[in-house]
Formats: C-alpha cells, sequence, structure tokens
C-alpha cells in the first residue's frame, strides 16, 4: 500500500546469550515468516572483559571508576571540594591541577560543570548512596569497566545500521535507566534525527509496562521462555552486572541453563561479590544513620541512665 522499503531485522549475539533468547528469536522468524540475521562481535565479551574490565552498578559508575582507575585522581579531591567554601573556585583549581579531568571531577565531587553541588543526579558516584565512601574503604582489585557493551553490542550495531537510513529499536522510557534521562540532543524522543543524517525510530518509548501487559494478554503475545519458563522479568545481556538483579536471576534460570551461569559468574564474578560487598556497606550505614537520627529526636538526659543520679542527700555541696 505504501510501498515501504523491506525492513532488515538483526540479532547480536554477544556470545553469552540464553537457549532461552536464541530459540525465541527462531520462534520469532519463522511465526511472521521474517529473516533474522545474527551477528556477532569481533571482540567477544570474554576477549573484552579480560582487556578493559567488567561493569559495576550501572554503565555511568562504570565509566567514572574506570577513569577514576586509569588516571590515577585521588579520591580525597572530594573532600577538599565538601570542605572548601567557595566551590567553583576550588573546582577550577582542581580542574587546573588535574587537566583532562573534568568529567571525572565533577563524577568524584558530586558536582556540575560550574562547581555548584549535585548529588543527587545520575552523573555523580553517590548517585549510588555512600558508593565514595564505600569505594575509598574497599578500593575495588579488579578493572572496572562497560566498554563490553560498545564492543558487543554497540560497534555490531553501528556497522549494520550505517547502510540504512532508518534504525528502529524497541527501548521504553519505563524500563529505566539512561533510557528515562532527558538528555539536550533530544535522543531520549520516540523520533529523532542523529547527527550523522539518520533517522531514529523507537515505537515502543512511550508503552508503559501497563500497556505492555495488556496488548500481550489481548494479543495473546507469546513471550521468550526466559520471561514464562524461567521467571525473569528482564533479559538484556545475560548475567550483566549492571543488573540489581543478575545473582537472583542466574539462580532462576541456573536449572535451565547451568553452563550459562557457569560462564556468567566466571566473566563477572568479581563485580557480584563486590556488589553484595557494597550492599551489606549500605544497608549498615543506613542503619546506623537511621539510629543516630533517633538518639537525636530522643535527645538522651541523665534521666534515662537511673543508675547514675545521686541518692538525695548525695554530693549537697557539704564537704565539712
Amino acid at each position: 500500500m505504501f510501498e515501504l522499503p523491506p525492513i532488515k531485522y538483526v540479532f547480536f549475539n554477544t556470545g553469552l546469550e540464553m537457549k532461552a533468547t536464541r530459540d525465541h528469536v527462531k520462534y520469532v522468524a519463522e511465526k511472521y515468516g521474517v529473516e533474522i540475521e545474527e551477528r556477532r562481535p569481533e571482540i567477544n565479551i570474554v576477549r573484552a572483559t579480560r582487556k578493559y574490565g567488567i561493569p559495576f552498578v550501572s554503565k555511568i559508575m562504570s565509566g567514572g571508576l574506570s577513569e577514576w582507575q586509569k588516571k590515577g585522581v585521588p579520591l580525597s579531591i572530594a573532600d577538599e571540594y565538601d570542605q572548601a567554601e567557595d566551590k567553583a573556585a576550588k573546582r577550577k583549581e582542581l580542574k587546573e591541577r588535574y587537566p583532562k579531568c573534568e568529567s571525572l571531577i565533577n563524577f568524584l565531587c558530586c558536582c556540575n560543570s560550574a562547581g555548584e553541588p549535585r548529588p543527587n543526579i545520575q552523573l555523580v558516584i553517590n548517585s549510588s548512596k555512600y558508593m565514595r565512601d564505600f569505594i575509598k574503604k574497599y578500593p575495588p582489585e579488579f578493572m572496572i569497566s562497560a566498554r563490553c557493551c560498545d564492543y558487543c553490542k554497540k560497534q555490531i550495531a553501528h556497522k549494520v545500521q550505517k547502510d540504512y537510513d532508518m534504525i528502529i529499536t524497541g527501548e521504553r522510557r519505563d524500563e529505566g535507566g539512561m533510557r528515562s534521562v532527558p538528555r539536550k540532543d533530544n535522543t531520549a524522543l520516540c523520533f529523532t534525527e542523529t547527527a550523522d543524517g539518520h533517522y531514529r525510530l523507537r515505537p515502543l518509548y512511550y508503552v508503559s509496562d501497563k500497556d505492555k501487559a495488556w496488548y500481550k494478554e489481548y494479543y495473546k503475545i507469546k513471550y521468550s521462555d526466559a520471561y514464562e519458563v524461567y521467571g525473569l522479568t528482564r533479559t538484556g545481556c545475560c548475567g550483566c552486572p549492571i543488573s540489581y538483579k543478575a545473582v537472583e536471576d542466574l539462580e532462576k534460570i541456573r536449572k535451565y541453563e547451568p553452563n550459562v551461569v557457569k560462564a556468567a559468574w566466571n566473566i563477572f564474578g568479581k563485580s557480584y561479590k563486590y556488589r553484595m560487598k557494597y550492599n551489606e556497606y549500605k544497608k549498615k550505614r543506613m542503619e546506623e544513620e537511621k539510629r543516630r537520627a533517633e538518639n537525636v529526636e530522643g535527645q538522651m538526659t541523665i534521666f534515662d541512665f537511673p543508675e547514675l543520679i545521686p541518692e538525695e542527700g548525695e554530693n549537697d555541696g557539704d564537704n565539712t
């Protein structure tokens, strides 16, 4: 009717994919009578993580900590910034002291480029509560990086996309993370034009979780066994430590895909264990803060310790 050009469908196989995912790709191709081309990365996930490091908590956190590990800027600059009366001047001085480290300074000091405190935005280390203190107390003993995503997904995707006018992806805002963050270049919208003149369409971008559930029920859509049998709520890159549920999800699939679970632990195990340690640290700090807040609210007095109150007539000042 509209004489639209044919659509090319591509599945990017990172090399660490569940059988359920690979089977579902085949099922979809057969059901809808389309060809889905499989592409693999030139540098697979094992080589990428060994060379550059493994993700931790989020892509932003991984990027910031990777820069910190490479450039050697001390965490103590954050204390300098926190104690400075003129924070803009301090940030400027830090920028001069550590050239080509501007984004890292912002990340560690939890500030913006103007030197203004921004402790709660996603682009700083303490976007994960107490992370800076945790890193200071328990420095990571492994390389941190999310470059495996670049090599196993993004680079191969760019190679495929360069010959097409429009790229269509299934990203949704409700998936959270960077997909939900507004961007200056409007690339978080459902339809945008990229810097190189291509168009990007995200037809599902504004589809909520509730919309998706309704659509599945109404049209009797069959999801991958990863969802319907294993009980996962999201798949993404299998075992990726960026998911806070990575270890929990691996246990869900262990009886179905033991080899995948073993491979994930071999690749990402250090990050899993480090996150467990961080979660324990965060829980302890939050409990300590809660106790302190309760004590301040109650304001203890000597009457909270009756054993210390002198008997009537004792120490009445008459020492004769």
